[in-house]
């Protein structure tokens, strides 16, 4: 084996000379970025590291509830159920509510209700799925009320069948109200929050936006796709090169309520898993957004129990499943 290297475009070369650990300036960049990347890691685990122990002091000492006067709150689906309590409660604490709903006297009852207990309350009739509807109400909304800057999109229903026996009409009537109104709802209102970099957006999921269940396959996968929007708009606005810090999220994923949507509700250990009253919901909401808490689950011990199931193999926690037998019957 000859040392030297034969070059067809040039004078003859040795191998010694391209060997790389004599490249002087190879040598420094390779360093330069070892020394680089290794920083850029130890500064990572300082900061995940130290925000897993302010996690944690939040965990035991929870922030301070924020003031919500003044703010416009807008709730959609304000004329019964969850909707009408949040809208009472908001009301007490001095917000300015825009109670909206597609019917009309649930929603001048729940406006009557807040006026009774000296609020301000103001009641708009909306479909929500009609994205030329959602831009008048806002147009509407903005000049006998000002804009909003709490936007609570909690209209929703719930088809409760197998999928086999679901028909496409309530299909695709889920995807409308569960999630496509989501869309036509923060494109209209969203745009003045970012303006002035302050608002809050809340979203009602469901523990069906978390775990699977039998008879709700269309609401199951709305309310998993409204986790997902609400995941890739938080990282839209957190990675825009201004600053939307101002902008609150609240993700809601609630267990059965008695909204009047669960027909056939199916608990094998009512103790564990009670099926909750609006009040109860919507005071557990009230606290997350004032808070603002990210993600709750109600009752919040299953946001635990499913960050620890998530990390088992997939059979493992449907022996859980099976166990705690709760549910939906089919309609």
């Amino acid at each position: 084996m000859t040392s030297v290297e034969a070059n067809k475009n040039g004078p003859a070369q040795t191998l010694l000379d391209k060997a790389p650990w004599t490249d002087e300036q190879g040598i420094g960049m390779k360093v330069y970025h070892a020394v680089s990347i290794a920083i850029e890691i130890m500064v990572l685990y300082v900061k995940m590291t130290l925000t897993w122990i302010y996690c944690i002091y939040q965990f035991f000492v929870p922030p301070e509830p924020k003031s919500v006067k003044d703010e416009v709150i807008m709730i959609t689906g304000a004329g019964h159920g969850m909707g009408r309590e949040m809208a009472m409660r908001f009301g007490r604490l001095g917000g300015i509510i825009v109670c909206v709903d597609i019917n009309a006297a649930g929603n001048q009852e729940t406006v009557d209700i807040i006026k009774r207990d000296k609020g301000r309350a103001f009641r708009f009739e909306c479909d929500v799925t009609n994205r030329n509807a959602v831009i008048a109400l806002k147009d509407k909304i903005s000049r006998e009320v000002g804009d909003v800057t709490m936007l609570i999109n909690n209209a929703g229903i719930m088809p409760c069948k197998p999928l086999s026996t679901t028909s496409e009409e309530a299909i695709r009537g889920a995807f409308e109200v569960n999630i496509i109104a989501h869309f036509w709802l923060l494109q209209t209102f969203l745009p003045s929050m970012m303006e002035k970099n302050h608002g809050h957006i809340v979203a009602m999921s469901s523990m069906a936006g978390v775990v699977g269940l039998r008879n709700l396959v269309p609401y199951c996968a709305t309310k998993f796709a409204v986790r997902g929007m609400m995941e890739a708009l938080h990282e839209e606005l957190r990675e825009d090169k201004k600053d939307y810090s101002g902008i609150k999220m609240t993700i809601i994923c609630p267990f059965i309520v008695d909204t009047g949507l669960c027909k056939h509700p199916k608990i094998k250990f009512p103790s564990l898993l009670k099926i909750l009253s609006p009040q109860e919901a919507a005071d557990n909401i009230v606290d997350a957004v004032r808070r603002n808490y990210y993600e709750i689950t109600i009752p919040s011990s299953l946001y635990y129990i499913n960050m620890i199931c998530r990390a088992m193999p997939r059979a493992v926690p449907l022996y859980l499943k099976d166990f705690l037998d709760s549910g939906l019957e089919a309609q």
